[in-house]
């Protein structure tokens, strides 16, 4: 295996960033549906193993640097949930994770899904977001010394440094709820990595209202730009197989709590660009360092549930939401960048931020189904208007 030190590095720093960036929030979108401490543990293990295994299978299969993630707009939609079991989550997962595996194996799906457009699935993603974004600003009365400077730090880091921001904020930000007195005890069994099976249950409202939302979110905000991302740089991925890897794993994974891994892109861009190695072909070995640093960190997975339920919530709100902020700029300039769907995507936007339930299913399934609706009835109207 041809490994250099920039290779190396580029597979160690990527899974870094990554779980640096989000890990706050798979947290937090365990609490939003109830999970236990060992089952949020167990989530983190599974979702990590899943993304390790995946990536290095994928990897080691077509020599591409092939690195998997958790769907951190999955994370943000599921936080952003209420009144859902975590048993009836679980099998919001499942049923998201077989229409990831079709989606995979049966073409004309994928292609449905690739034809979604983009600025309706951009304005949902938003609105699934903004929530978290909005936190960091209603984080500050309750702990201004703590939130204040965490925003400053990441205000220049973001600007000077953007892969290292998080990873500095969420170590600044860990030390300073120390030094100001504000953390909790860390829970005496917190730090043993385990696994624990979840029996899911089979709603409705939750397969509708999560876990359609999910697989959307899932798709469209990170398989199919972490496609792009390998395109980019350089390689001709096969799709279907890779896409349909992903949902197995995360089928597995769903039967330990885990919400879905899916096809990296930011993480990607790191183990797969020219820093990585000057010759694409020479890449490859980043996907199999990535993928043995995921098995490392899913041992540690204890570690991090238990030092953020030492953390006060402030600290969680205000490091899920600024990790949230690239991916807020990037689907709002996408859902309001073309004029003619404007006005549904703003719709969409409205009614997924609104958090509104109706018969039991989300706001992210409703915002769709507006938005679609409403752009349906502009090109119909334009249709009619034509000579």
């Amino acid at each position: 295996m041809p490994l250099t030190l920039s290779t190396f590095t580029a597979g160690i720093i990527a899974p870094l960033v990554g779980t640096a960036s989000t890990v706050a929030l798979v947290i937090a979108a365990a609490q939003a549906v109830g999970a236990t401490g060992g089952q949020t543990i167990s989530w983190l293990v599974a979702v990590s193993l899943a993304k390790a295994l995946g990536g290095l299978a994928l990897t080691w299969r077509y020599r591409i640097p092939i690195v998997l993630a958790w769907s951190t707009p999955g994370a943000a939609l599921i936080g952003a949930s209420s009144g859902i079991a975590f048993p009836d989550a679980v099998g919001a997962f499942v049923f998201a994770s077989v229409l990831i595996i079709l989606t995979g194996l049966v073409r004309p799906l994928g292609a449905f899904v690739a034809r979604l457009p983009a600025p309706i699935a951009s304005a949902m993603l938003a609105g699934i977001l903004i929530k978290f974004v909005m936190d960091v600003a209603l984080a500050v009365p309750a702990a201004p010394w703590l939130v204040l400077p965490m925003v400053a730090l990441f205000l220049v880091l973001r600007l000077a440094h953007p892969a290292s921001a998080m990873i500095v904020v969420l170590v600044a930000g860990v030390a300073l709820t120390y030094a100001l007195g504000l953390a909790g005890p860390l829970p005496a069994d917190a730090a043993l990595a385990r696994l624990e099976w979840v029996t899911p249950a089979f709603s409705l409202s939750a397969l509708v209202g999560l876990g359609l939302p999910l697989y959307l979110v899932t798709m469209a905000g990170q398989n199919l730009p972490g496609i792009a991302v390998l395109r980019a740089s350089g390689y001709d991925p096969k799709v279907g197989p890779i896409i349909a890897t992903t949902g197995l794993g995360s089928l597995i994974s769903a039967f330990f709590g885990a919400h879905p891994s899916n096809l990296a892109a930011i993480t990607a861009a790191i183990a797969a660009g020219p820093d990585s190695h000057p010759d694409p072909a020479k890449r490859w070995p980043a996907g199999i360092v990535y993928g043995i640093a995921f098995i490392v960190i899913a041992a540690f997975a204890g570690f991090f549930v238990a030092l953020f339920a030492a953390m006060p919530q402030a600290l969680v709100a205000t490091v899920a939401g600024l990790a949230l902020t690239g991916a807020l700029m990037g689907s709002l300039a996408v859902a309001m960048g073309d004029e003619r769907t404007r006005f549904p995507a703003l719709l969409t936007f409205a009614v997924a931020a609104s958090g509104m339930s109706v018969a039991g299913v989300g706001a992210a399934f409703w915002g769709l189904v507006a938005g679609l609706g409403a752009l349906a009835v502009e090109r119909v109207w334009a249709a009619m208007r034509q000579p």
